[in-house]
């Protein structure tokens, strides 16, 4: 009897461990995905996504939709162009590794969760990310985790985990998206076009003032005091303020880093948080001979602001750098992956593309852009590229202007746009070749035709 029982237990186990596996066979897995330098790894696991169709979340540059390989590409160059900020080499050494798992998002308000898990001598950083983020949040969920990585390698394994400043998380991310080479996010492709899947390239304008979207904000709103600055609002941090906040800790985190040893007194300002229950006693420890107490910091943020808010466009650009800025400004980077399963590849399009193939909403985004970049450069271009500048704001201007009118119909003036942005064009090589040929230093020669 015990034998037949034994026998009848076995075969059960068997049939179960059997179903068991089919089960799991037949049940989705979590895709894997590392980066390149294995610190970041993303999972996720498939699911239709209804707020995908959202009308808006194809064209509006600050809605990001992320996937897998994607993000973890993304992971790595807003690493690279972080640690860059503060001073450290791509060659560094990192510690934790930070494991980004998507889910399928409900809101645009979803907040991102981050998780800190001690593990033999390190930490490990858990980041949950919506696939479909807003531009802000995905950057201060990148900027928390890597900043937090890097404070808590100084941090024993069963201590504590570093708490940071928000204006620190905030003002770096904000630097890293507004920085100049910083092409740092990439979102997924909201449509076929001529059978290239396309991809949003979410990167700002190369080669121009990293806090000209500070100054525009801040010329309409005073800027936040420390105080301020040390204890936001969600509203704040979400930049439904105007975006005043964000403007503020980007302004006052480039202004830590431009002191004598900025970057490494960041980096020691991060190493001294874990030994801290409040982040001020380690900014003072950091920046010990810049301040003494808040006041001291106050006084000279106060100052900083004024300094800010007076400052000029600045001296002109030689004319190489001049021909840079004016390329930059009418040019638009996309990222074309030639088939769905390709990683994507950089490219620059005309604005002549855009008017031709782009679709009016995408259009206005683009060339609003666009106008904004040639108004700030336009300024500090030697003269001669200076009035190619111009030509080029007036002809974006006044094709805007009449899109408002047919934003639901075929613009009638696609034709003749075109036709003056090619013009333009010649024009501006016929300059560029003048500038080289010129036998004085360019920005002298005021009187040549």
């Amino acid at each position: 009897m015990n034998r037949s029982r034994l026998v009848c237990a076995l075969a059960v186990g068997c049939l179960s461990l059997l179903a068991a596996a089919r089960c799991e066979s037949l049940s989705p897995s979590p895709a894997i995905t590392r980066s390149v330098s294995g610190q970041f790894t993303v999972s996720v696991v498939p699911a239709d996504n209804p707020f995908f169709r959202r009308p808006d979340a194809g064209t509006n540059t600050e809605i990001l939709r992320l996937e897998p390989a994607l993000l973890a590409v993304s992971a790595e160059q807003f690493k690279g162009a972080l640690w860059k900020e503060i001073g450290l080499t791509p060659a560094t050494p990192w510690s934790g590794k930070i494991f980004l798992v998507l889910h399928p998002a409900r809101s645009l308000d979803e907040p991102v969760n981050i998780a800190v898990q001690p593990f033999l001598r390190s930490w490990n950083y858990r980041l949950e990310l919506p696939d479909v983020i807003t531009r802000n949040r995905c950057a201060r969920a990148f900027s928390a985790a890597l900043l937090l990585e890097i404070a808590n390698r100084s941090a024993p394994d069963d201590g504590r985990s570093a708490v940071l400043p928000e204006w620190l998380v905030a003002g770096l991310a904000w630097q890293v998206l507004e920085s100049a080479d910083a092409k740092v996010i990439l979102s997924a492709p909201s449509k076929l076009i001529d059978d290239l899947a396309q991809t949003r390239l979410n990167e700002k304008r190369r080669g121009l003032d990293p806090l000209a979207d500070a100054r525009r904000v801040l010329q309409n709103y005073p800027a936040l005091t420390f105080e301020q600055l040390s204890w936001p609002t969600d509203a704040q941090l979400n930049g439904d303020d105007g975006g005043v906040y964000l403007a503020s800790a980007q302004l006052f985190v480039s202004d830590l880093l431009a002191l004598k040893n900025g970057p490494a007194k960041v980096r020691a300002l991060l190493a001294k948080l874990p030994a801290h229950e409040n982040w001020q006693a380690g900014l003072f420890e950091a920046f010990h001979e810049n301040f003494r107490r808040p006041l001291d910091v106050e006084k000279w943020w106060a100052l900083r602001v004024v300094a800010f808010a007076a400052c000029a466009p600045g001296p002109r650009w030689t004319p190489a750098a001049s021909r840079d800025k004016l390329d930059a400004a009418i040019t638009v980077p996309v990222n074309i992956r030639y088939s769905a399963n390709a990683m994507p590849s950089y490219a620059e399009v005309s604005l002549q593309s855009v008017i031709q193939n782009f679709e009016a909403d995408r259009q206005v985004e683009i060339l609003q852009t666009r106008l904004r970049d040639l108004e700030l450069i336009q300024f500090r271009l030697t003269p001669l590229l200076a009035g190619v500048a111009d030509g080029y704001r007036k002809v974006l201007s006044d094709y805007l202007g009449a899109q408002k009118k047919f934003f639901f119909f075929q613009h009638p003036g696609v034709a003749a746009t075109v036709k003056q942005l090619n013009a333009l064009d010649r024009r501006r090589r016929d300059a560029e070749a003048k500038l080289l040929r010129s036998p004085l230093p360019p920005d002298l020669n005021l009187n040549a035709p």
